[in-house]
């Protein structure tokens, strides 16, 4: 091997006798997440691909998954242009890395590890072989002579064809670009494409109990002059040499004299900067006023900014705040690498362009609220505030809050803001900038700021934001995150859970029963508290869209109900016969999934709405226009059938739906539709997703016994969704009620 890695060239893989390892399997797409990227995401089917290939066909040794866990960049941590969370596609997540596991990558690459540990002699004893059959189907087999060990891998190459193969007189199914796993090279226990594990997606939820006391303070960064300054130079100095690492902001000052002459007459033409700079951002001043932004990006740091500005007959002054977002952290000679303010001249002059790279430049290092530490409690006693006034430029604002209630994680939805640092209890927890927007989308690309619990105290937790160029910190949400949004697909194509064998003799032995099943677990200490959504038979939507088909069996979900309600964990099996559905039926393909919401088994009351029957003394909406209804009582369906209560759908943001009431004999008015928010709507169905409507809530006058919900108003009836779900994505859950993300806008 030592001769191997000698010379000019490194000839290492060409030895086909020598192991193959991967330093790095690459849960991200090339690169960590920077400022402007559009959403991606490497999916963990293609991962297991890659993993499979590996072992089967290249003799590989070892795999080391990169990165196993998600991160967060605190404080000025990030290198040049990183997004303070770097990554957002990893097993583990970033917010809570004991229990939020991201599925289905978690537990898909955790079947494939189990399904190559039950190949291990095969692989350490047994003798490679390939059989090529042609158009991108292949079969490697591990066997020992003249023993029982043998392992084989199948393979379909073909990135969009499914196929079958004929292996030793079994023809065997395969997906597009998947693997086949053969601890026995009879049965299959893991496939690439066919993922067992569960789904789940992060939901944020605002923390209501912050909203209270959201009284915000400001203080205004002081704007340096020319004379207020103590280093200068001819020319403006180099940033990253200037700063030494100690702060993201240096400013450059310069003074300059016009005489009328310089000035147009015309009022449509204004004198225009023209600010050349390195890297990374800066934001410009001219006579104290604020008139612009220009940055680079993580391609291409340098840039040129312009933009039109008034200027004075006599002395002019031109500030600018140049910044870093982040050091370079690879490539060669980083050493030789620059940024900062390097020439500025003024455009559109009566006596043409006047160049002020040499004019003479004061500079100033860092902040007066960085120097002072006004982040600190102690810190923010040095200067004064004043009551917070949004889309103040290079400004600090302050307020407390007191620390969500429960253990979920912390986040803070800075959607509301521009670009700058934030601050909690002293501790910073990163650059945001959600003016940046992706050109794909048009989207920031991160917006959910993490913040550890363990940095919190109970009450009054000094929250510190330093904004660049303005925004509004009263719309700042405090939010918690959490995974309780879970899903299973599985289909009768499926193979049984890897966790259904085991080796034992060198035979391939089943522990349980060898058939497909859906797995469903929530994290600890935490139940299902509501099936959101059951199907038996071709449905289509990824989690938290799904949609029935038209091979649909109706009893699934009071199935999945009785099964799973109340639980931690629960096994679905997985067949036609189990659910009443029709095998035959033309375009099924024999599917279960089933969507449900955990929630903590104490605190289901103070945390999840209650609901109850509706009243005997009144009759049932109707389940859709023209329908006859059905009234409640004793000898009726539960409050919670799809037959009892319905929406005849105008819009989930709709204060009245159309809703009407039956037979009832009391004098109250018609029930009415109660706005949710997206997130209720999303996780808290108790009603068969086979209904036509979502239904949010009816909400009777309260002058009879009502249950109350976590929001005080009483209701009857239920909460959820039928055709209708929200996306689980940061941006749809939104604060004070709204439902953003279903009806195009907040209600």
């Amino acid at each position: 091997m030592k001769r191997n890695l000698r010379g000019s060239r490194f000839t290492y893989f060409l030895d086909k006798t020598l192991p193959r390892i991967y330093a790095e399997l690459l849960e991200r797409t090339y690169k960590y997440r920077v400022f402007g990227d559009p959403p991606s995401q490497r999916a963990a089917e293609d991962l297991a691909y890659a993993v499979a290939r590996l072992f089967s066909a290249k003799h590989g040794t070892l795999v080391n998954d990169y990165m196993y866990h998600e991160g967060t960049n605190f404080g000025r941590e990030g290198s040049a242009f990183v997004m303070t969370r770097y990554y957002d596609e990893a097993l583990l997540d970033e917010y809570d890395q004991s229990s939020l596991d991201k599925e289905p990558k978690f537990g898909h690459l955790r079947n494939l590890h189990h399904a190559l540990k039950l190949c291990q002699k095969a692989l350490l004893y047994g003798t490679p072989s390939i059989q090529n059959l042609g158009k991108g189907y292949e079969v490697v087999i591990y066997e020992k002579p003249k023993g029982k060990v043998c392992a084989a891998f199948l393979t379909n190459a073909n990135p969009r064809i499914v196929g079958t193969v004929n292996f030793r007189d079994v023809e065997y199914s395969l997906p597009r670009r998947s693997i086949s796993i053969l601890p026995d090279c009879k049965a299959v226990v893991f496939n690439c494409q066919r993922t067992t594990a569960q789904h789940n997606a992060r939901t944020f939820h605002t923390a209501q109990e912050t909203t209270e006391k959201n009284k915000w303070w400001m203080y205004q960064e002081h704007i340096p002059k020319f004379r207020d300054t103590k280093v200068t130079s001819r020319q403006p100095l180099e940033l990253m040499n200037m700063t030494k690492d100690t702060t993201d902001y240096p400013w450059y000052t310069t003074r300059f004299k016009l005489e009328d002459a310089d000035l147009r007459m015309r009022h449509d033409i204004c004198p225009v900067p023209q600010v050349s700079s390195l890297g990374h951002a800066i934001h410009a001043f001219v006579n104290g006023f604020y008139i612009g932004t220009g940055h680079g990006s993580h391609v291409e740091k340098s840039f040129v900014f312009t933009k039109p500005m008034d200027l004075n007959q006599g002395v002019n002054h031109i500030t600018i705040l140049g910044l870093t977002i982040g050091l370079p952290n690879s490539g060669a000679y980083l050493e030789h690498r620059l940024a900062g303010v390097q020439t500025v001249g003024i455009q559109r002059l009566n006596t043409g362009t006047l160049d002020l790279s040499n004019n003479r430049w004061g500079h100033q290092v860092g902040l007066d609220g960085e120097r002072l530490g006004i982040f600190t409690e102690e810190g923010s006693k040095n200067v004064q505030w004043m009551e917070a006034k949004s889309g103040t430029p290079v400004t600090w604002y302050k307020r407390y809050f007191d620390a969500p209630n429960g253990k979920d994680p912390v986040a803070l939805n800075m959607t509301s803001m521009g670009k700058g640092l934030a601050w909690v209890y002293g501790e910073c927890i990163g650059r945001y900038w959600v003016s940046y927007l992706n050109p794909i989308y048009g989207t920031p690309s991160q917006s959910m700021y993490h913040v550890p619990r363990s940095w919190l105290k109970p009450k009054d937790n000094l929250l510190v934001i330093f904004e660049e160029h303005g925004g509004k910190p009263e719309d700042i949400i405090i939010m918690t995150a959490k995974r309780d949004n879970i899903c299973a697909f599985v289909s009768e194509a499926h193979a049984p859970s890897v966790g259904s064998f085991k080796m034992k003799d060198d035979e391939l032995q089943t522990i349980e029963d060898a058939k497909p099943k859906a797995h469903l677990k929530c994290d600890s200490k935490k139940v299902i508290q509501a099936v959101v959504f059951a199907s038996f038979g071709n449905l289509t939507g990824p989690c938290g869209k799904y949609t029935t088909g038209s091979c649909h069996a109706p009893q699934t979900w009071s199935i999945v109900k009785k099964e799973c309600l109340g639980k931690s964990s629960c096994v679905l099996p997985v067949s036609a016969q189990a659910y009443g559905a029709d095998a035959k039926c033309p375009g099924t393909t024999n599917t279960l999934t089933v969507q449900v919401k955990c929630a903590k088994k104490d605190n289901d009351a103070a945390e999840h709405r209650t609901t109850a029957p509706i009243s005997p003394s009144r009759a049932t909406v109707s389940r859709r226009a023209g329908s006859t209804p059905r009234p409640a009582g004793p000898s009726s369906p539960s409050a919670f059938s799809p037959e009892s209560i319905v929406l005849s759908r105008p819009s989930c943001c709709d204060k009245d739906a159309g809703l009407t009431e039956e037979g009832s004999k009391s004098s109250n008015p018609t029930p009415r539709l109660r706005r949710r928010p997206c997130s209720e709507l999303l996780g808290g169905s108790q009603i068969d997703s086979t209904a036509e409507f979502a239904v949010i809530a009816i909400v009777y006058p309260s002058d009879e016994a009502q249950t109350k919900d976590p929001f005080g108003v009483s209701v009857s009836g239920v909460e959820g969704s039928g055709s209708l779900s929200c996306p689980s994505s940061e941006d749809s859950m939104v604060g004070g009620g709204s439902c953003r993300s279903c009806c195009g806008g907040a209600a």
